[in-house]
Protein backbone atom coordinates (compact mmCIF):
# COMPACT_ATOMS: atom_id res chain seq x y z
CA UNK A 1 0.00 0.00 0.00
CA UNK A 2 0.96 3.33 -0.98
CA UNK A 3 -0.24 6.76 0.68
CA UNK A 4 0.80 10.39 -0.38
CA UNK A 5 0.64 13.25 2.19
CA UNK A 6 0.51 16.31 -0.19
CA UNK A 7 0.62 20.13 0.44
CA UNK A 8 1.04 20.07 4.37
CA UNK A 9 4.05 21.97 6.33
CA UNK A 10 6.85 19.17 7.07
CA UNK A 11 8.18 20.05 10.19
CA UNK A 12 11.56 18.13 11.44
CA UNK A 13 14.18 18.83 13.95
CA UNK A 14 16.13 21.17 11.34
CA UNK A 15 13.62 22.24 8.80
CA UNK A 16 9.81 23.36 8.03
CA UNK A 17 8.64 23.36 4.57
CA UNK A 18 5.28 23.05 2.79
CA UNK A 19 5.59 20.07 0.44
CA UNK A 20 4.47 15.89 0.25
CA UNK A 21 5.27 12.88 1.45
CA UNK A 22 5.36 9.61 -0.23
CA UNK A 23 5.02 6.17 2.10
CA UNK A 24 5.31 2.80 0.00
CA UNK A 25 4.60 0.23 2.49
CA UNK A 26 5.54 0.74 6.27
CA UNK A 27 8.17 3.38 5.40
CA UNK A 28 8.71 7.07 3.78
CA UNK A 29 9.89 6.83 0.18
CA UNK A 30 9.90 10.46 -0.23
CA UNK A 31 10.02 14.04 0.63
CA UNK A 32 9.13 17.32 -0.94
CA UNK A 33 7.70 18.04 -4.39
CA UNK A 34 6.87 14.21 -5.51
CA UNK A 35 4.73 15.75 -8.27
CA UNK A 36 3.49 12.98 -10.27
CA UNK A 37 3.74 10.30 -7.93
CA UNK A 38 0.62 7.91 -7.75
CA UNK A 39 -0.67 6.39 -4.24
CA UNK A 40 -3.75 4.42 -3.31
CA UNK A 41 -4.52 7.06 -0.40
CA UNK A 42 -4.11 10.35 -0.89
CA UNK A 43 -4.77 12.90 2.09
CA UNK A 44 -4.51 16.82 2.02
CA UNK A 45 -2.73 18.25 4.54
CA UNK A 46 -3.13 21.82 2.92
CA UNK A 47 -3.07 24.59 5.85
CA UNK A 48 -1.73 21.71 8.43
CA UNK A 49 1.08 20.67 10.03
CA UNK A 50 3.29 17.45 9.09
CA UNK A 51 4.92 16.00 12.17
CA UNK A 52 6.73 12.90 12.72
CA UNK A 53 5.14 10.27 15.41
CA UNK A 54 5.83 11.64 18.85
CA UNK A 55 8.17 9.17 20.88
CA UNK A 56 7.75 9.00 25.11
CA UNK A 57 10.42 7.92 26.35
CA UNK A 58 9.19 7.43 30.08
CA UNK A 59 5.29 5.63 30.26
CA UNK A 60 4.51 2.92 33.09
CA UNK A 61 1.50 0.35 31.53
CA UNK A 62 0.30 -2.04 33.43
CA UNK A 63 2.68 -1.60 36.12
CA UNK A 64 2.30 -3.35 39.77
CA UNK A 65 2.65 -0.31 42.22
CA UNK A 66 2.08 0.80 45.42
CA UNK A 67 -0.35 -1.97 46.31
CA UNK A 68 -2.35 -1.59 42.98
CA UNK A 69 -1.75 -1.65 39.24
CA UNK A 70 -1.60 1.96 37.06
CA UNK A 71 -5.17 1.39 35.19
CA UNK A 72 -4.14 1.85 31.48
CA UNK A 73 -2.94 -1.65 30.20
CA UNK A 74 -1.12 -1.63 26.83
CA UNK A 75 -4.27 -1.25 24.62
CA UNK A 76 -5.60 1.62 26.26
CA UNK A 77 -2.70 2.99 26.68
CA UNK A 78 -2.18 2.84 22.87
CA UNK A 79 -5.12 4.56 22.52
CA UNK A 80 -4.55 7.66 24.42
CA UNK A 81 -1.21 7.90 23.16
CA UNK A 82 -1.94 7.61 19.48
CA UNK A 83 -4.83 10.06 20.06
CA UNK A 84 -1.96 12.24 20.94
CA UNK A 85 0.14 11.76 18.00
CA UNK A 86 2.59 9.53 19.51
CA UNK A 87 3.59 6.65 17.47
CA UNK A 88 6.10 4.47 19.85
CA UNK A 89 6.97 4.50 23.17
CA UNK A 90 9.23 2.60 26.15
CA UNK A 91 7.86 1.62 29.01
CA UNK A 92 9.68 0.14 31.58
CA UNK A 93 10.08 -3.29 32.59
CA UNK A 94 10.37 -3.83 36.52
CA UNK A 95 12.76 -6.14 37.69
CA UNK A 96 11.65 -7.69 40.83
CA UNK A 97 13.78 -8.49 44.21
CA UNK A 98 15.53 -11.81 43.24
CA UNK A 99 14.07 -11.30 39.76
CA UNK A 100 16.37 -12.80 36.69
CA UNK A 101 16.24 -9.92 34.33
CA UNK A 102 14.79 -12.66 31.79
CA UNK A 103 11.83 -13.11 33.59
CA UNK A 104 11.15 -9.93 34.14
CA UNK A 105 11.02 -9.49 30.37
CA UNK A 106 9.04 -12.52 30.28
CA UNK A 107 6.52 -10.59 31.90
CA UNK A 108 6.77 -7.57 30.25
CA UNK A 109 6.45 -8.94 26.93
CA UNK A 110 3.39 -10.69 27.93
CA UNK A 111 1.82 -7.64 29.18
CA UNK A 112 2.24 -6.54 25.66
CA UNK A 113 1.98 -9.23 23.23
CA UNK A 114 -1.13 -9.23 21.03
CA UNK A 115 -2.32 -6.09 22.57
CA UNK A 116 -0.17 -2.97 21.20
CA UNK A 117 -1.64 -0.98 18.20
CA UNK A 118 1.52 1.22 18.25
CA UNK A 119 5.08 0.34 18.64
CA UNK A 120 7.44 0.16 22.08
CA UNK A 121 10.21 -0.77 23.13
CA UNK A 122 11.22 -1.36 27.01
CA UNK A 123 13.94 0.02 29.29
CA UNK A 124 15.23 -2.35 32.50
CA UNK A 125 13.94 -1.32 35.94
CA UNK A 126 17.15 -2.51 37.94
CA UNK A 127 16.34 -3.52 41.48
CA UNK A 128 18.49 -6.27 42.84
CA UNK A 129 21.66 -7.44 41.12
CA UNK A 130 22.84 -9.17 44.37
CA UNK A 131 22.31 -12.79 43.10
CA UNK A 132 25.37 -14.59 41.04
CA UNK A 133 25.35 -13.47 37.88
CA UNK A 134 23.29 -10.85 37.66
CA UNK A 135 25.62 -8.08 36.44
CA UNK A 136 26.54 -10.72 33.33
CA UNK A 137 23.16 -10.55 32.35
CA UNK A 138 22.51 -7.29 32.58
CA UNK A 139 25.67 -6.87 30.48
CA UNK A 140 24.08 -9.20 27.76
CA UNK A 141 20.43 -6.90 27.52
CA UNK A 142 21.84 -4.66 24.66
CA UNK A 143 22.31 -7.80 22.42
CA UNK A 144 18.56 -7.92 22.66
CA UNK A 145 17.72 -4.56 21.70
CA UNK A 146 17.54 -3.26 26.10
CA UNK A 147 19.63 -0.83 25.81
CA UNK A 148 19.21 1.61 28.73
CA UNK A 149 18.92 0.68 32.40
CA UNK A 150 16.91 2.43 35.02
CA UNK A 151 17.84 2.44 38.54
CA UNK A 152 15.52 4.46 41.21
CA UNK A 153 17.21 6.55 44.08
CA UNK A 154 14.07 7.08 45.87
CA UNK A 155 11.48 4.72 47.14
CA UNK A 156 13.02 3.60 50.09
CA UNK A 157 11.86 -0.20 50.40
CA UNK A 158 10.29 -0.71 47.09
CA UNK A 159 12.46 0.17 44.33
CA UNK A 160 15.24 2.52 45.51
CA UNK A 161 18.68 0.71 44.95
CA UNK A 162 22.23 2.13 46.75
CA UNK A 163 24.75 3.63 45.68
CA UNK A 164 26.70 0.16 45.20
CA UNK A 165 24.23 -0.46 42.88
CA UNK A 166 23.96 2.38 41.32
CA UNK A 167 27.50 2.16 40.86
CA UNK A 168 27.84 -1.10 39.62
CA UNK A 169 24.87 -0.72 36.51
CA UNK A 170 27.11 2.33 35.27
CA UNK A 171 29.90 0.44 35.04
CA UNK A 172 27.93 -2.33 32.49
CA UNK A 173 26.62 0.56 30.89
CA UNK A 174 30.46 1.76 30.24
CA UNK A 175 31.16 -1.68 29.07
CA UNK A 176 27.87 -2.62 26.89
CA UNK A 177 27.29 1.17 25.32
CA UNK A 178 23.68 1.20 27.21
CA UNK A 179 22.36 4.29 28.57
CA UNK A 180 21.96 4.86 32.46
CA UNK A 181 18.16 6.50 33.64
CA UNK A 182 18.19 7.79 37.17
CA UNK A 183 15.17 8.82 39.14
CA UNK A 184 17.11 11.10 41.16
CA UNK A 185 15.61 11.93 44.38
CA UNK A 186 16.92 11.40 47.87
CA UNK A 187 15.09 8.21 48.80
CA UNK A 188 16.86 8.11 52.53
CA UNK A 189 16.07 11.91 53.63
CA UNK A 190 12.46 11.76 52.24
CA UNK A 191 12.13 8.38 54.21
CA UNK A 192 12.78 10.35 57.44
CA UNK A 193 10.62 13.32 56.52
CA UNK A 194 7.86 11.44 55.59
CA UNK A 195 8.15 9.51 58.96
CA UNK A 196 8.13 12.87 60.72
CA UNK A 197 5.44 14.17 58.92
CA UNK A 198 2.46 11.64 59.80
CA UNK A 199 4.35 11.31 63.55
CA UNK A 200 3.02 14.74 64.17
CA UNK A 201 -0.48 14.09 61.89
CA UNK A 202 0.06 15.61 58.67
CA UNK A 203 -1.53 13.17 56.36
CA UNK A 204 -2.95 15.52 53.66
CA UNK A 205 -2.04 15.02 49.95
CA UNK A 206 -0.29 18.71 50.40
CA UNK A 207 2.68 16.58 52.53
CA UNK A 208 3.94 14.55 49.46
CA UNK A 209 5.50 17.43 48.45
CA UNK A 210 6.61 19.01 52.08
CA UNK A 211 8.58 15.68 52.61
CA UNK A 212 10.24 15.66 49.05
CA UNK A 213 11.82 19.45 48.59
CA UNK A 214 13.63 20.30 45.77
CA UNK A 215 16.97 19.81 47.46
CA UNK A 216 16.59 15.84 47.63
CA UNK A 217 16.33 16.43 43.67
CA UNK A 218 19.13 18.85 43.26
CA UNK A 219 21.57 16.19 45.59
CA UNK A 220 20.32 13.29 44.19
CA UNK A 221 20.95 14.70 40.88
CA UNK A 222 24.49 15.82 41.14
CA UNK A 223 25.31 12.78 42.88
CA UNK A 224 24.63 10.77 40.01
CA UNK A 225 26.49 13.30 37.51
CA UNK A 226 29.14 12.47 39.78
CA UNK A 227 29.34 8.36 39.93
CA UNK A 228 28.42 8.49 36.08
CA UNK A 229 31.74 10.58 35.47
CA UNK A 230 33.90 8.31 37.22
CA UNK A 231 32.33 4.87 35.95
CA UNK A 232 32.21 6.96 32.11
CA UNK A 233 28.87 6.14 31.38
CA UNK A 234 26.13 8.31 29.43
CA UNK A 235 23.49 9.61 32.31
CA UNK A 236 19.56 10.26 31.38
CA UNK A 237 18.11 12.24 34.55
CA UNK A 238 14.43 11.45 34.22
CA UNK A 239 11.95 13.53 35.04
CA UNK A 240 13.30 17.33 36.22
CA UNK A 241 10.63 19.24 38.22
CA UNK A 242 12.93 22.17 39.74
CA UNK A 243 15.78 25.00 39.58
CA UNK A 244 17.93 22.46 42.05
CA UNK A 245 18.28 19.98 39.27
CA UNK A 246 18.50 21.73 36.28
CA UNK A 247 21.49 23.46 37.75
CA UNK A 248 23.67 20.29 38.27
CA UNK A 249 22.67 18.83 34.70
CA UNK A 250 23.39 22.06 32.88
CA UNK A 251 26.68 22.16 34.62
CA UNK A 252 27.66 19.04 33.04
CA UNK A 253 26.77 19.85 30.01
CA UNK A 254 28.64 23.04 29.61
CA UNK A 255 31.70 20.96 30.62
CA UNK A 256 30.62 18.37 27.48
CA UNK A 257 29.89 15.75 29.91
CA UNK A 258 27.71 12.93 28.55
CA UNK A 259 24.66 14.30 30.61
CA UNK A 260 20.97 14.68 29.53
CA UNK A 261 17.99 15.53 31.44
CA UNK A 262 14.52 15.26 30.42
CA UNK A 263 11.30 16.66 32.22
CA UNK A 264 7.25 16.03 31.97
CA UNK A 265 4.06 17.91 30.78
CA UNK A 266 2.42 18.65 34.15
CA UNK A 267 6.13 20.52 35.25
CA UNK A 268 5.16 23.61 33.04
CA UNK A 269 1.68 23.72 34.04
CA UNK A 270 0.80 22.39 37.78
CA UNK A 271 2.37 23.58 40.73
CA UNK A 272 2.60 22.71 44.26
CA UNK A 273 -0.82 24.68 45.34
CA UNK A 274 -3.04 21.84 43.14
CA UNK A 275 -2.03 19.78 45.65
CA UNK A 276 -4.17 21.81 48.38
CA UNK A 277 -7.71 21.32 46.48
CA UNK A 278 -10.14 20.25 49.34
CA UNK A 279 -12.22 17.21 49.29
CA UNK A 280 -9.16 14.88 48.77
CA UNK A 281 -8.85 16.28 45.23
CA UNK A 282 -5.31 16.82 45.62
CA UNK A 283 -3.98 13.65 45.28
CA UNK A 284 -5.00 13.51 41.87
CA UNK A 285 -1.41 15.72 41.28
CA UNK A 286 0.78 13.07 43.65
CA UNK A 287 3.40 12.01 41.64
CA UNK A 288 7.13 11.98 42.00
CA UNK A 289 9.12 14.15 41.92
CA UNK A 290 6.13 16.64 42.97
CA UNK A 291 4.45 19.58 41.76
CA UNK A 292 6.90 22.80 42.62
CA UNK A 293 6.82 26.19 43.51
CA UNK A 294 5.66 27.88 40.02
CA UNK A 295 8.83 29.58 39.53
CA UNK A 296 10.31 26.22 38.75
CA UNK A 297 7.95 26.14 35.71
CA UNK A 298 9.98 29.37 33.97
CA UNK A 299 13.23 27.89 34.68
CA UNK A 300 12.09 24.65 32.72
CA UNK A 301 11.06 26.43 29.70
CA UNK A 302 14.14 28.43 29.95
CA UNK A 303 15.97 24.89 29.99
CA UNK A 304 14.49 22.92 27.57
CA UNK A 305 15.32 26.18 24.90
CA UNK A 306 19.14 26.10 26.17
CA UNK A 307 18.78 22.46 25.57
CA UNK A 308 20.12 21.95 29.30
CA UNK A 309 17.23 19.56 29.11
CA UNK A 310 16.54 18.21 26.06
CA UNK A 311 13.58 15.99 25.94
CA UNK A 312 9.52 16.04 27.34
CA UNK A 313 8.47 12.92 28.27
CA UNK A 314 4.99 12.02 29.97
CA UNK A 315 5.72 10.20 32.90
CA UNK A 316 2.50 8.49 31.75
CA UNK A 317 1.26 6.79 35.18
CA UNK A 318 -2.45 6.63 35.44
CA UNK A 319 -4.58 5.22 38.40
CA UNK A 320 -8.38 6.03 39.28
CA UNK A 321 -8.74 8.68 41.58
CA UNK A 322 -12.24 6.86 43.46
CA UNK A 323 -10.73 3.68 44.37
CA UNK A 324 -6.64 4.24 43.87
CA UNK A 325 -5.87 7.08 44.55
CA UNK A 326 -8.12 7.01 47.26
CA UNK A 327 -6.70 4.13 49.46
CA UNK A 328 -4.15 6.87 51.04
CA UNK A 329 -6.93 9.35 52.02
CA UNK A 330 -6.17 9.39 55.28
CA UNK A 331 -1.91 8.71 54.82
CA UNK A 332 -0.40 10.69 52.14
CA UNK A 333 2.32 8.03 51.63
CA UNK A 334 -0.10 5.67 50.83
CA UNK A 335 -1.53 7.72 47.44
CA UNK A 336 -0.29 5.67 44.33
CA UNK A 337 2.19 7.68 42.94
CA UNK A 338 1.50 8.79 39.02
CA UNK A 339 -0.52 11.14 37.18
CA UNK A 340 -2.25 10.47 33.19
CA UNK A 341 -0.30 12.36 30.51
CA UNK A 342 0.25 10.59 27.28
CA UNK A 343 -2.20 12.23 25.17
CA UNK A 344 -2.06 15.45 25.96
CA UNK A 345 1.38 16.15 25.35
CA UNK A 346 1.34 17.20 22.23
CA UNK A 347 -1.58 19.32 22.70
CA UNK A 348 -0.11 21.37 25.69
CA UNK A 349 3.36 22.17 23.89
CA UNK A 350 1.88 23.05 20.91
CA UNK A 351 -0.10 25.21 22.43
CA UNK A 352 1.65 26.55 25.39
CA UNK A 353 5.01 26.71 23.51
CA UNK A 354 5.11 26.79 20.02
CA UNK A 355 1.73 29.28 20.22
CA UNK A 356 3.00 32.04 22.71
CA UNK A 357 6.31 31.46 21.28
CA UNK A 358 8.68 29.92 24.09
CA UNK A 359 9.92 27.32 21.55
CA UNK A 360 9.76 26.90 17.81
CA UNK A 361 8.26 24.54 15.87
CA UNK A 362 11.53 22.31 14.80
CA UNK A 363 12.31 22.59 18.49
CA UNK A 364 9.48 20.92 19.36
CA UNK A 365 9.85 18.20 17.43
CA UNK A 366 13.52 17.93 18.72
CA UNK A 367 12.34 18.01 22.06
CA UNK A 368 8.99 14.99 21.33
CA UNK A 369 9.96 12.92 18.56
CA UNK A 370 13.98 13.76 17.44
CA UNK A 371 15.74 13.36 20.77
CA UNK A 372 13.70 10.49 22.29
CA UNK A 373 14.57 8.80 19.35
CA UNK A 374 18.47 9.48 18.96
CA UNK A 375 18.82 9.29 23.37
CA UNK A 376 17.08 5.89 22.76
CA UNK A 377 18.39 4.19 20.00
CA UNK A 378 15.49 4.75 17.29
CA UNK A 379 16.55 6.63 15.14
CA UNK A 380 16.16 7.37 12.06
CA UNK A 381 14.07 4.46 12.05
CA UNK A 382 11.67 6.97 14.23
CA UNK A 383 11.53 10.46 15.02
CA UNK A 384 11.81 12.20 11.57
CA UNK A 385 10.58 12.58 7.94
CA UNK A 386 13.24 11.24 5.66
CA UNK A 387 13.35 8.44 2.66
CA UNK A 388 14.18 4.95 4.87
CA UNK A 389 12.47 6.19 8.19
CA UNK A 390 9.11 4.54 9.24
CA UNK A 391 6.21 6.38 8.34
CA UNK A 392 5.27 6.95 11.38
CA UNK A 393 3.62 10.19 10.66
CA UNK A 394 0.99 12.82 11.98
CA UNK A 395 -1.02 15.11 10.10
CA UNK A 396 -2.16 18.17 13.10
CA UNK A 397 -4.43 20.87 12.10
CA UNK A 398 -2.68 24.22 14.38
CA UNK A 399 -5.93 25.69 14.28
CA UNK A 400 -8.65 23.61 15.52
CA UNK A 401 -9.72 24.44 18.71
CA UNK A 402 -9.81 21.94 21.90
CA UNK A 403 -10.67 21.50 25.38
CA UNK A 404 -8.74 18.61 27.60
CA UNK A 405 -11.88 16.82 29.37
CA UNK A 406 -11.46 13.46 30.92
CA UNK A 407 -14.76 13.02 29.43
CA UNK A 408 -13.01 12.57 25.85
CA UNK A 409 -9.82 10.94 26.82
CA UNK A 410 -8.81 7.58 26.14
CA UNK A 411 -7.04 6.39 29.67
CA UNK A 412 -9.08 4.40 31.23
CA UNK A 413 -8.31 7.08 34.24
CA UNK A 414 -11.23 8.87 36.01
CA UNK A 415 -9.53 12.52 35.31
CA UNK A 416 -7.39 14.59 33.46
CA UNK A 417 -4.54 16.53 34.89
CA UNK A 418 -5.54 19.66 32.55
CA UNK A 419 -9.03 19.11 32.91
CA UNK A 420 -10.70 22.26 31.10
CA UNK A 421 -7.49 23.82 29.13
CA UNK A 422 -8.52 25.21 26.22
CA UNK A 423 -5.80 24.54 23.54
CA UNK A 424 -5.43 25.42 19.61
CA UNK A 425 -4.04 22.62 17.66
CA UNK A 426 -5.20 19.14 17.69
CA UNK A 427 -4.67 15.31 15.91
CA UNK A 428 -6.23 14.75 12.42
CA UNK A 429 -4.74 11.76 11.47
CA UNK A 430 -1.74 9.57 12.47
CA UNK A 431 -0.20 6.57 10.48
CA UNK A 432 2.21 4.11 12.12
CA UNK A 433 4.54 2.17 9.53
CA UNK A 434 2.13 3.63 7.01
CA UNK A 435 -0.72 2.11 7.73
CA UNK A 436 -3.46 4.89 8.63
CA UNK A 437 -3.77 3.93 12.53
CA UNK A 438 -6.24 7.52 13.84
CA UNK A 439 -8.42 8.90 11.01
CA UNK A 440 -11.75 11.47 11.65
CA UNK A 441 -11.45 10.53 14.96
CA UNK A 442 -11.41 6.64 14.56
CA UNK A 443 -9.04 4.18 15.68
CA UNK A 444 -8.70 1.91 12.41
CA UNK A 445 -6.25 -1.11 13.73
CA UNK A 446 -6.87 -3.51 16.08
CA UNK A 447 -4.53 -4.84 19.05
CA UNK A 448 -1.92 -6.55 17.84
CA UNK A 449 -0.51 -4.24 14.73
CA UNK A 450 1.70 -2.62 17.43
CA UNK A 451 5.83 -4.14 17.21
CA UNK A 452 8.06 -4.59 19.72
CA UNK A 453 11.28 -2.32 18.49
CA UNK A 454 15.14 -3.66 19.84
CA UNK A 455 16.68 -0.30 20.02
CA UNK A 456 20.54 -0.04 19.09
CA UNK A 457 23.50 0.80 21.47
CA UNK A 458 23.75 4.28 23.01
CA UNK A 459 25.21 6.67 19.92
CA UNK A 460 24.53 4.41 17.64
CA UNK A 461 22.14 4.25 14.57
CA UNK A 462 18.63 2.08 14.32
CA UNK A 463 18.82 1.16 10.31
CA UNK A 464 16.44 -1.58 8.70
CA UNK A 465 18.35 -4.28 6.09
CA UNK A 466 17.39 -1.30 2.90
CA UNK A 467 16.16 1.46 2.51
CA UNK A 468 14.46 3.11 -0.64
CA UNK A 469 16.41 5.82 -1.82
CA UNK A 470 15.00 9.66 -2.60
CA UNK A 471 12.65 10.52 -5.05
Amino acid sequence: MSVLIKGGRVVTASDSFVGDVLVEGERIAAVGDVSGASADTVLDASGKLVLPGAVDPHTHLDMPFGGTTTIDDVTSGHEAAVFGGTTCHVDFCIQGKGQSFADALGDWHGKREGKALIDMGYHIAVTDLSTHGRLEELASLPEQGITSYKLFMAYKGALQVDDETLFRTMQVAADTGALVMVHAENGDAIDVLVKEALAAGNTAPVWHARTRPPETEGEATNRAIQLARVAGCPLYVVHVSCQEAIEPIALARGKGWDVWGETCTQYFFIDETFLERPDFEGAKFVYTPPPRAKPNQEALWRAVRRDELSAISTDHCAFLWDGQKTMGRNDFSKIPNGGPGLENRLHLIHHFGVGEGRITLTRMVELLCTNPAKLFGLYPRKGTIAPGSDADLVIFDPAKPKTIRAADQHSKTDYNLYEGTNVKGDVETVLVRGTVVVRDGELRVEPGYGQFVERARFGEELHRETAPSAR
